[in-house]
């Protein structure tokens, strides 16, 4: 059963998180520390300053209200999700699909230009926000993507796209694998090319200078993957119980993370570190990091990919190439880890060339079966 569902947070909870803000223990800082021991001292303190003081959830959850809404349960977990129709009936749908420390919320800026030329259901992640907290051990990226085929299955899409970024990238890859027969195609924000030594390619400069970015990165593993992935029990303590320790968490990785030209305002960022306080998702969440598998996930639809330039890694397409039928290849000088928040004009219509193609294809091939058939 899909039942309408409306945010309502408890004035209990606003109130607690306030309490709690206003008593936070706060650590000390060495002289000149900049961010190499960590998120500085006193951006933080302006952040915990601003949530306790002026930030407004009321607002921004009126805000959220205004889309529609909805929870269905799927394998004993409840699943929330936005479904905003286009006006075509005809429209191919898409399921959007967000990452960590993200949310739905990453998509609020590309749901209008979307929704012009396509259904959009935008579920959370099993064990993030409304999604959340999962109660047993297994959800991997297989188990959502099926979680997912099932519910656009209840929501009476035959045939669909998958986009996605971060764990979105992967669950989106792993929903072609598991529904071939119903994904149209895949298109990814977030592709790591992992080096392969036997696959007998002549890289640029360009792309070697990438590879050696991504050789660090498997060899210096960041902290807060590595506790996440090992022990995401312990950390969720510390992060469920103090919203300042849960601020820290997050703010760091946007901080890192985005392009620096990047306009992310600090009330969309508190928001999405709100959304996890409030729903006591902060261990849940980081499970994903334990559950899911090292290893290249398989893709046998047809890939769009969209490489930004201050993203995390970026990805290099021959390598791309060995692995998945990569049908679209776009660059962009600007733009990071948030991509659909920080340039959504931009990742918006690279997603709609990328469908609308397909889809006309799509078309064609069906066009040329009746003709062949009749």
């Amino acid at each position: 059963m899909i039942k309408p569902f409306r945010i309502a947070v408890p004035q209990a909870d606003l109130d607690d998180l306030a309490d709690r803000l206003a008593r936070t223990r706060w650590p000390n800082e060495v002289t000149d520390a900049g961010s190499d021991y960590g998120f500085p001292l006193a951006r933080l303190k302006e952040l915990t300053d601003h949530w306790r003081t002026s930030y407004d959830w009321r607002a921004h959850e009126a805000t959220l209200n205004e889309l529609p809404h909805f929870t269905t349960e799927i394998d004993d977990q409840t699943i929330h999700f936005v479904h905003v129709r286009c006006a075509r009936p005809d429209a191919l749908a898409l399921i959007l699909t967000h990452g960590w420390p993200g949310s739905f919320l990453e998509f609020l800026d590309v749901i209008e230009p979307l929704s012009r030329d396509f259904h959009l259901v935008i579920p959370s992640i099993p064990g993030f926000g409304f999604s959340g907290p999962t109660h047993e051990r297994g959800w991997d990226l297989d188990r959502i993507a099926r979680a997912w085929a099932e519910l656009m299955r209840r929501l009476g899409y035959e045939r669909y796209g998958a986009q996605g970024g971060d764990f979105g990238a992967g669950i989106s890859m792993a929903l072609g694998a598991v529904a071939p027969d119903h994904v149209a195609g895949v298109h990814v924000n977030y592709l790591p090319t992992r080096p392969d030594p036997d696959a007998g390619i002549e890289l640029t400069a360009g792309e070697e200078a990438r590879l050696d970015k991504i050789r660090h990165l498997m060899a210096n593993r960041p902290p807060y993957q590595a506790l996440q992935a090992l022990t995401p029990q312990t950390i969720g303590y510390a992060l469920t119980d103090s919203p300042v320790g849960q601020l820290a968490w997050i703010a760091e990785r946007f901080a890192q993370w985005t392009d620096p030209r990047s306009q992310i305002t600090d009330d969309r960022m508190l928001t999405g570190i709100a959304l996890y306080w409030l729903t006591a998702t902060a261990a849940s969440s980081a499970r994903l990091h334990h559950d899911v598998p090292r290893r290249a996930q398989t893709c046998p639809v047809p890939l769009g990919v969209a490489v930004f330039a201050h993203d995390i890694t970026q990805s290099i397409r021959p390598l791309a190439e060995r692995l998945y039928d990569v049908v679209h290849w776009s660059e962009f000088d600007r733009g990071g880890h948030f991509a659909a928040m920080e340039v959504p004009e931009l990742l918006a219509e690279d997603v709609r060339k990328f469908f609308v193609s397909l889809h006309r294809v799509v078309q064609a091939d069906e066009q040329q079966t009746r003709v062949v058939t009749g």
